[in-house]
Formats: structure tokens, C-alpha cells, sequence
């Protein structure tokens, strides 16, 4: 079950909204030019009913379209040379916390001095829920439940204001 706020945030991360993707009876439909064939007549026109279904298109016919939307950003390929790490060091394997997540880790830290700790807000951006990370030498010979009411009181009343957290404790090996 997901909580109203979480719902919101995960409708506003959808595009394009599945409205637009369905023509209605009074909408103009427009269709794409990578749906148009190189050799379908200039007569012929789509209906809304060949635009609701998924059109197949071989690979010659979208081979010879220009693309009208630009590469994603976020596939590797499309990443500037100049961007991409040079070294392994220059690596950061952790994601940037946001100022909220970044407020939490703080706050563990003082508490409970981790040597990691990784706070992800998993609920879609609005802060309902998060996935806490940490690795202490203070868990050392608790049970799991010891070691998570420490962080919910590491925590306090922060918790409440949430609709979940998932935390997941690590004892430290030994260094000698």
C-alpha cells in the first residue's frame, strides 16, 4: 500500500501523462513522423484508433527518419567525455545526498559514529520514506533489534513524521 504522498510524487516522475497518449473524440491527433511510411500515399491519414495501438516499424523505415527527440540523458552512451571519472578514485560510488537525507546521516553520525552510512529517500522525492544504510562499531554484540532501536532512538521523534523507514545495521569486521 502506498500513502497519498507517495502516490503524488510517483504521478508528477510519469511523461508524458497517459492522457495525452490517448486521442479523445475531440482532441486533434497529430500523428508522429517516425508513425508515417515512406511509401504510404499523401491521401491516406491515421485515425486515433491506429494511434492508440502500438505501431510496429521496421528497421529500414526509422533508419531513414530523423529523430525528433534528443538522445536520453541518462544512458551511458550519451554521457560527455568530459564528464566520465579518470580514475577509479575519482569514482563516488555513494549517490549525492539531498539536504534532507544529508540532515538524517548527520544526525546518525553524532549518535551513533558509523563508518558508513548511506540515507536514500525512497519514497519518490517527498520525504515519506527512507532506506537508511549504516555500519557501526557501537552494533557489536547486539541483536538486530538491539541494533535497530538504537537508530530509530538515534532518530527520535524525526521517525514519526514518516510514513516508513527500512534500516539495515552492519557491524564493522575487526581491523588489527
Amino acid at each position: 500500500m502506498i500513502c497519498s504522498s507517495c502516490r503524488a510524487a510517483l504521478r508528477t516522475q510519469r511523461s508524458p501523462p497517459a492522457a495525452l497518449l490517448r486521442p479523445s473524440s475531440r482532441s486533434i491527433v497529430i500523428a508522429p513522423r517516425a508513425l508515417l511510411s515512406t511509401s504510404a500515399s499523401p491521401r491516406r491519414s491515421l485515425s486515433p484508433r491506429h494511434l492508440s495501438s502500438r505501431a510496429t516499424l521496421s528497421s529500414s523505415s526509422t533508419a531513414a527518419l530523423p529523430s525528433p527527440t534528443p538522445a536520453r540523458l541518462y544512458s551511458s552512451s550519451s554521457t560527455p567525455p568530459q564528464r566520465q571519472p579518470t580514475s577509479i578514485e575519482d569514482e563516488d560510488p555513494l549517490p549525492a545526498m539531498t539536504p534532507a537525507e544529508a540532515s538524517i546521516a548527520a544526525v546518525l553520525s553524532a549518535a551513533l559514529d558509523p563508518t558508513f552510512v548511506l540515507v536514500q529517500d525512497v519514497s519518490g522525492g517527498c520525504g515519506s520514506m527512507y532506506a537508511i544504510q549504516i555500519a557501526s562499531r557501537a552494533f557489536r554484540g547486539q541483536t538486530l533489534l538491539k541494533q535497530q532501536r538504537m537508530v530509530n532512538a538515534a532518530l527520535g521523534d524525526r521517525v514519526k513524521e514518516w510514513h516508513g523507514v527500512q534500516i539495515r545495521t552492519v557491524v564493522p569486521e575487526e581491523e588489527e
